[in-house]
């Protein structure tokens, strides 16, 4: 089977800098530019519609900045980052920001496939850990954790709330928190998305996107999406969009095929 074309979406504020990226990836079928930013604002948005494998991220742009960028992502709904820049001040930041390689222009055409196969080998030995731990957790081995939570204390102000966890819609990271969706409310935790994902019921909780975690007790339907991908309509009418990555988990924890 030919593996899928890794998804790029490219960012610079400089037309013909992303027009050269374009030119130089057209003629390999291992890479499929899937859109163009021209800012760190556009970026954000293409990042969390288009949910692309790698973005060849600028550093200095108006506005958001590539750091800034991902600080308004956050870290963990981040694509791989591949940073794209004319001076090389920023390498050592940029690696904090574990981004996958540096690129510094001028770059050549063996450079930039050097780099975005560095980033498809990553995402792939991700991808079999996610899929490893779906398969674990559909056929039992992995069972629902010993300290599951059931409900969450959330800081509002000096009061304290508490939701309970049956309670919960959809969970969306948010930087360094959390967005708790429950009954139309929205309640956010100071927690990261991963640290909480790994204390709720994987048979009920399931990540759908990187950025996203959804009660399959509230999932009404799937409809079609951009590019045969597909979206997951909730009861109460809210639609959230299932990475093509994340499909396999969503199919492990239903036990069938979508």
């Amino acid at each position: 089977m030919t593996p899928a074309a890794l998804r790029v979406l490219v960012v610079d504020d400089e037309a013909p800098a992303r027009s050269n990226i374009v030119a130089l990836l057209a003629g390999d079928p291992q890479y499929r530019v899937v859109g163009e930013a021209r800012n760190g604002a556009e970026a954000v948005d293409l990042i969390r519609e288009l949910d692309p494998d790698v973005v060849l991220l600028d550093i200095q742009m108006p506005g958001l900045d590539g750091f800034a960028v991902i600080e308004t992502v956050g870290t963990e709904a981040m694509p791989a980052v591949i940073f794209v820049t004319a001076y090389d001040d920023f390498a050592v930041r940029a690696f904090e920001a574990s981004a996958t390689d540096y690129l510094v222009k001028p770059f050549s055409e063996a450079r930039l496939h050097e780099s975005l196969a560095r980033a498809a080998r990553r995402i792939g030995e991700a991808t079999a850990s996610r899929a490893l731990r779906a398969l674990l957790d559909h056929t039992g081995t992995s069972p629902v954790p010993a300290d599951a939570l059931t409900r969450l204390a959330i800081r509002d102000g000096d009061a304290t709330r508490f939701v309970k966890v049956d309670d919960i819609d959809w969970i969306e990271a948010a930087d360094y928190y959390v967005e708790i969706h429950a009954g139309g409310a929205t309640h956010l935790l100071r927690l990261s998305l991963s640290a909480l994902e790994a204390r709720l019921d994987p048979r009920r909780f399931v990540r759908i996107h990187r950025s996203t975690i959804v009660n399959l007790d509230r999932v009404r339907e799937l409809t079609p999406w951009t590019s045969g991908g597909h979206a997951v309509l909730l009861h109460d009418g809210t639609k959230l969009i299932l990475s093509r990555r994340r499909r396999g988990q969503l199919e492990a924890a239903l036990g069938q095929s979508i």
